[in-house]
């Protein structure tokens, strides 16, 4: 793809690619837009660790009230999809589920609740872990969640940099080749190890700028995720689209308003982790 094919004209071209206006099908029977939230999880276990870890049956818990209260579980590129203006609008209380990093209990503590209740997910993995560090899952195992059918991967970067430090560290031109590494590098291991489609991105500590995104663009990437709490919506920036950052204590009631888009907006999680 051409460096001069801008974000510009990127985005303008998905704008036009879907009407707007009154009947469009980026609205819902009420005529307003569609909001879809976006949960993301990094971590599980029996107790809680550290900020990102909700435990099992938390997690469990979330997946009983979408079953119990009429949400539909639909796949990240469903959403995605929609936004581009190559699929209808999912339904009304529609969900994403998505994880983040590849940490080893996503295979022993969320996969077998996934295989309970047949709802889809999306891994965003950063490869230079999987199948080196200790805290990750292996490709062996990605494989045998792939043949699930319910699992799809995408890239969160090679190693999980900080662009924002990285900016600073390196002159220009070796920042640009640093972020094409990060970026390109991720996707062709991705894509190489799982045979799978690896064109969305799950940015590092939720950083982006316009410099990054257009190099995203360049590598083929149609959507990319921060961390922002608050749903999904058609005025979003696709390379930009908002998550819920996932805790333990977003459980009953609060899980309920966090759904609804009545949690209380507040700014995200300063996001640090054991291995980051």
């Amino acid at each position: 793809m051409s460096r001069r094919f801008t974000v510009s004209f990127f985005l303008t071209f998905l704008l036009l690619s879907v009407p707007a206006g009154r009947g469009d099908a980026r609205t819902t029977d009420n005529d307003q837009d569609l909001q879809v939230p976006i949960l993301l999880y990094h971590r599980f276990g029996t107790a809680v660790v550290d900020d990102m870890t909700v435990t099992t049956t938390v997690f469990e818990s979330h997946l009983k009230y979408l079953r119990d209260n009429g949400y539909v579980v639909i796949p990240l590129r469903r959403l995605v999809d929609f936004y581009l203006g190559k699929s209808p609008p999912p339904r009304v209380r529609s969900v994403v589920i998505v994880a983040d990093d590849g940490h080893k209990s996503v295979y022993t503590d969320m996969f077998p609740l996934i295989k309970k209740y047949r709802v889809p997910v999306t891994l965003f993995l950063y490869p230079s872990a999987i199948s080196n560090a200790s805290y990750a899952m292996t490709w062996d195992q990605l494989r045998e969640m792939k043949r699930s059918g319910l699992m799809e991967f995408q890239s969160h970067s090679y190693w999980h940099p900080n662009f924002r430090k990285d900016r600073k560290r390196l002159k220009q031109a070796e920042y640009e080749k640093f972020v094409d590494m990060q970026l390109g590098k991720s996707k062709e291991k991705i894509e190489k190890e799982l045979g799978c489609r690896a064109n969305m991105l799950a940015w590092p500590f939720g950083i982006y700028d316009d410099e990054i995104i257009k190099r995203a663009v360049k590598w083929g990437y149609v959507a990319a995720f921060t961390m922002e709490r608050r749903h999904t919506g058609s005025s979003d920036n696709i390379m930009a689209l908002p998550r819920y950052l996932m805790i333990n204590a977003y459980k009953g009631n609060t899980f309920e308003m966090l759904l609804s888009g009545r949690l209380q907006r507040k700014s995200t999680h300063k996001i640090v982790t054991a291995y980051d």
